[in-house]
C-alpha cells in the first residue's frame, strides 16, 4: 500500500521546526512519510532554497527513521501549499504560525483561501512542541449540522493516539436553538461511543457570541494538545467565533495546536483523515 502524506511548508524558522516536531509524531504514529515544502518567489532563489531544504531533511532524518522528502517550488505560498497538498495526495498540512504578527499568510478573506479551498486538514502549530501524542482532544459543538463531519476525524486521531476528547457546547437560552444543540451533542456521543472513543460532554457557561474565550479557558483547565474546529465559510472559520479568530483561537496564548477540518474533507469518499 501507498504511504500516507504529511505536508510541512517550511521556512526555516523556529515554528517551522515545531511544525516538523509535530509531523514526526503523527507520522510515526499513522506511519506516513513527511513532505517539506518551501516556496520561493523567483527562479534564482532556487538553488540556494534547495540546499537550505536538504540540511533541513539531513537534521531531521538523524531524530527518525521516516522518510523524508524535499518541495522547493516556485510560486506563490497562498495557493502553493494546497496545490502541492493536491498534487500529492496528502493526509494532512501541519502549518506554524509565528503568532498573530507573523500569521500573513493565514489572515485577510484572500489569505484564508489556503485552507478554505483545500480539501485537506491543517493544523496549525506555534512555537510549542508536542508532547508525546495527544491525549487530549477539545472539540466544540454548534447548531450546525457540518460540524458533526469533523467527528470522523476526531474518531480516527482518537483511536491512533487513544485520545480523550472533550466535548463543548455553548449556552443557548433559546429552546429551540437549545435542542437543536442538544441534538448535536446527543449525535456527537452516540458516535463517539459506538467508536469506543473515551468522550466528556461538557456546557459552556458562555453563549456562542463569547464562546472562543470560553472554548480557549476550557482547553487549558482540560490540558489539551489539539483543538479541532470546523472551517464553515470561505471568509470565517468560526462562524459560531466571529471575527477574532486569529487572535482567540489560531494564535491562542497556550500554544494549543489547532486542527482545521474542511466540510468537503469528510464528504468526499476515502478522504476521511487516519482512515
Amino acid at each position: 500500500m501507498e504511504k500516507k502524506k504529511i505536508l510541512v511548508p517550511h521556512d526555516f524558522s523556529k515554528v517551522a521546526e515545531c511544525a516538523v516536531a509535530h509531523a514526526l509524531e503523527i507520522a510515526k504514529t499513522i506511519d506516513a512519510e513527511v513532505y517539506f515544502l518551501h516556496v520561493v518567489g523567483k527562479r534564482e532563489e532556487l538553488e540556494n532554497a534547495k540546499a537550505k531544504l536538504a540540511a533541513e531533511i539531513e537534521k531531521s532524518s538523524k531524530q527518525t527513521p521516516i522518510r523524508l522528502h524535499p518541495i522547493v517550488r516556485v510560486g506563490n505560498i497562498f495557493e502553493d501549499i494546497s496545490d502541492v497538498a493536491a498534487e500529492s495526495d496528502v493526509e494532512v498540512i501541519i502549518m506554524g504560525t509565528h503568532g498573530l504578527r507573523g500569521l500573513q499568510f493565514l489572515t485577510g478573506s484572500y489569505a484564508l483561501k489556503v485552507i478554505t479551498r483545500s480539501k485537506i486538514p491543517f493544523i496549525v502549530v506555534q512555537e510549542k512542541p508536542p508532547q508525546f501524542g495527544y491525549t487530549n482532544l477539545v472539540v466544540p459543538l454548534d447548531l450546525s449540522g457540518e460540524t458533526k463531519q469533523k467527528l470522523q476525524v476526531v474518531a480516527d486521531m482518537a483511536s491512533f493516539f487513544n485520545s480523550k476528547v472533550h466535548l463543548i457546547t455553548p449556552r443557548e437560552t433559546d429552546e429551540y436553538l437549545s435542542n437543536q444543540l442538544n441534538r448535536n451533542l446527543g449525535y456527537a456521543e452516540k458516535f463517539l461511543k459506538e467508536r469506543k472513543v473515551e468522550h466528556t460532554t461538557n456546557l459552556s457557561i458562555a453563549k456562542s457570541h463569547n464562546f472562543a474565550k470560553e472554548l480557549l479557558r476550557f482547553s487549558i483547565e482540560k490540558n489539551a494538545d489539539l483543538i479541532t474546529i470546523m472551517n464553515m465559510q470561505e471568509n470565517n472559520l468560526l462562524g459560531i467565533f466571529g471575527n477574532t479568530y486569529e487572535q482567540d483561537i489560531i494564535t491562542n496564548e497556550a500554544q494549543i495546536p489547532v486542527m482545521v477540518v474542511n466540510p468537503l474533507t469528510a464528504t468526499v469518499p476515502g478522504s476521511v483523515l487516519f482512515s
